[in-house]
């Protein structure tokens, strides 16, 4: 009888603690699975828009050995061109008490700057972080924002050199840009600049609603020689519209984004904008192990891209010199 006891005793302790894991275990199961909130933030977007770019960031999440839905959540926020909608987006983010905020483009920064001054902030791209008043400096940002600068800027004067040397006779140029897009004042200075050095008389249209593309093209190219863009979320969702305007007019044009070559557009130089993105996965990586995104230095672009469309020259009647077309990176037939 007390061996039976004994071992009914032994039986109850080994069931109760059974039942002590069994309860325990959704608890701990459920915090194992806790995952990580990650918003993104884009001022351009929707079905007109490549998706290549954030395809490119889960891209560079899934190198660092992150999965969707396992430990990783992506809550998606694009205005799609309208940049009044970037506020209440931001705004939207920060209710759902996202983990970090990565922004793709200055525009959306903005907009993040204003909604949070708490949730760490990762720039895919900007032109000028520290002239928008993102961070302190590129070296020590000193606040919740930090990622990576494209240079954009800088580029417009490169850009300008290409078009010259493409288009020699080049004497009147038009520059198209937003005024409300943040850094548009120093990319325009800089191409000012370069137009100055190569004699060239600059004029500048602004374009801030999509139906402004058609009426302030055809009234503000009136004599031009070429047209040079600057970068626009807005012109990027309409770069069809833009590249057909444009060969229709048979102007010569360069472009900060190759998507508008692979849309029609005749020559674009800038910064490898798909690593940019990638590279963006690294910076969440960080804040998401505790690193504080005022202790992360921006980081500059290292890979640049010349391309040119070969049969938009030909369409417009542009024969492109063989020391430009050399420098290309791909060469669209």
């Amino acid at each position: 009888m007390i061996r039976f006891w004994i071992r009914e005793f032994r039986f109850s302790c080994l069931a109760l603690s059974g039942l002590i894991f069994l309860l325990s275990f959704p608890a701990e199961a459920q915090q194992g699975d806790k995952f990580a909130r990650i918003g993104t933030l884009g001022a351009a977007g929707g079905s007109n828009n490549p998706s290549r770019r954030w395809d490119a960031f889960r891209r560079g999440l899934r190198e660092l050995g992150y999965t969707e839905g396992k430990d990783i959540v992506i809550e998606s926020r694009s205005a799609t061109g309208r940049l009044n909608r970037i506020s209440e987006l931001a705004a939207e983010l920060v209710r759902l008490q996202v983990a970090v905020i990565v922004t793709g483009g200055a525009s959306a920064t903005q907009g993040a700057k204003m909604a949070s001054s708490t949730i760490p902030i990762v720039m895919a791209q900007d032109n000028d972080p520290v002239g928008s008043g993102f961070v302190a400096s590129l070296s020590r940002p000193g606040g919740n924002i930090t990622g990576l600068a494209n240079q954009s800027s800088e580029m417009n004067g490169k850009r300008m050199e290409l078009l010259k040397e493409a288009v020699p006779k080049l004497s009147r140029l038009v520059v198209f840009g937003n005024e409300k897009n943040p850094g548009n004042a120093l990319a325009l200075k800089d191409t000012e600049r370069a137009a100055a050095a190569l004699a060239v008389q600059l004029h500048y249209r602004d374009i801030r609603e999509p139906d402004q593309i058609e009426s302030t093209f055809r009234s503000g190219t009136k004599g031009a020689d070429a047209v040079l863009w600057l970068n626009n979320p807005v012109l990027l969702l309409q770069r069809s519209q833009v590249a057909d305007l444009v060969a229709k007019s048979r102007l010569p044009a360069i472009y900060d984004e190759s998507e508008y070559t692979e849309a029609g557009g005749l020559m674009s130089y800038g910064r490898d904008v798909i690593d940019l993105f990638r590279r963006a996965a690294f910076y969440v990586d960080k804040i998401l192990k505790g690193a504080r995104p005022s202790d992360l230095p921006v980081e500059q672009p290292t890979k640049f891209e010349l391309v040119i469309n070969l049969k938009t020259a030909k369409q417009i009647g542009l024969t492109i010199p063989p020391s430009v077309l050399a420098r290309a990176d791909k060469v669209i037939k």
